[in-house]
């Protein structure tokens, strides 16, 4: 199969960490890096097994309107994702723009810059972090969370299908959601107060599982957030979400203290959690203005917000 011309925007942990794994499989990858880090070799640690490998990829500093690429990766923070889209839009000849960042605030804005044939939305299934030179990530298990794309339509078309399968080959447990603003909109109703209830522990997610006070409040805002949502006519997807609705509140309050307390907790929540409290906050106020779009009360998540 032909090789992608790919260019990630964004060079932080998961744009960095997608590219070496779609570099290793054949495709010609290019990372859009700032100044300093237009040389920069990407070291990769698994935290699973510990194994390192090291990467040199193309790198650019600027997007000109004149390159050609087959598909560019926007991996960035959800709050950053304006300040990229004037310089996208200029760039007219990349059929395939893919928006990898949380979004709870819908993709109109996406559609009038850019124009809405090119917008493809998904979201990663890894997480991590950088430590001095090395990037420490973890791939998330395919029962938790799947790096999930999709068409703004749901339709199946042959490039969402294609760079799904990319994904896979690479490494990711992949999957093409036929409702992926829905996803979008489900994953800030289940992360935001996840990462609200973290500083509500000071940012200590080893804190937050022995805080009974604020799991509670973890569990009862992200119900009001799946209510929120389901009273748009908005489905809480994937499917299996759902169960959180349904399984009793100490028992859920136990599962969720037992994941607080682990070093996967502090990798793929707590530190991006801390490292992107603007972007956190974007979110919560973009959930807060669905929320009153709908009759739901919520003050678990109005009083998880305060800690912000």
């Amino acid at each position: 199969m032909e090789k992608l011309k790919i260019l990630f925007y964004g060079s932080g942990v998961l744009g960095s960490l997608y590219a070496v794994r779609l570099k290793e499989i054949g495709h010609d990858v290019t990372v859009l890096a700032r100044r300093k880090r237009l040389t920069e070799i990407i070291v990769l640690e698994d935290t699973s097994t510990g194994r390192r490998t090291t990467t040199k990829v193309n790198t650019i500093e600027q997007l000109d309107p004149q390159d050609r690429y087959d598909l560019i990766v926007i991996l960035v923070r959800g709050n950053q994702v304006a300040s990229v889209l004037p310089v996208l839009a200029a760039n007219k000849i990349t059929p395939n723009l893919l928006f990898m960042s949380n979004n709870a605030g819908g993709y109109k804005e996406l559609i009038d810059v850019v124009g809405r044939e090119r917008v493809l939305l998904g979201f990663p299934g890894a997480g991590g972090t950088k430590e001095g030179h090395v990037i420490r990530y973890n791939i998330i298990s395919k029962y938790v969370q799947k790096t999930t794309i999709g068409e703004i339509d749901g339709s199946m078309t042959n490039r969402i299908k294609r760079i799904c399968l990319e994904f896979e080959k690479a490494g990711f447990h992949a999957e093409i959601s036929s409702n992926i603003d829905a996803w979008l909109k489900t994953h800030v109703a289940l992360v935001s107060p996840i990462a609200n209830a973290i500083y509500m522990a000071g940012g200590d997610n080893y804190k937050l599982s022995h805080n009974r006070e604020a799991l509670l409040l973890n569990v009862r805002a992200i119900r009001e957030g799946f209510h929120v949502l389901e009273s748009l006519g908005i489905p809480v997807t994937p499917n299996r979400l759902k169960s959180l609705k349904l399984i009793p509140k100490s028992i859920l309050v136990s599962i969720m203290s037992r994941v607080y307390n682990t070093k996967w907790s502090q990798l793929v929540m707590t530190q991006h959690s801390n490292a992107a409290r603007d972007e956190m906050k974007q979110l919560a106020d973009d959930f807060l203005t669905l929320a009153r779009k709908s009759s739901v009360p919520t003050p678990a998540i109005n009083k998880l917000y305060t800690y912000i």
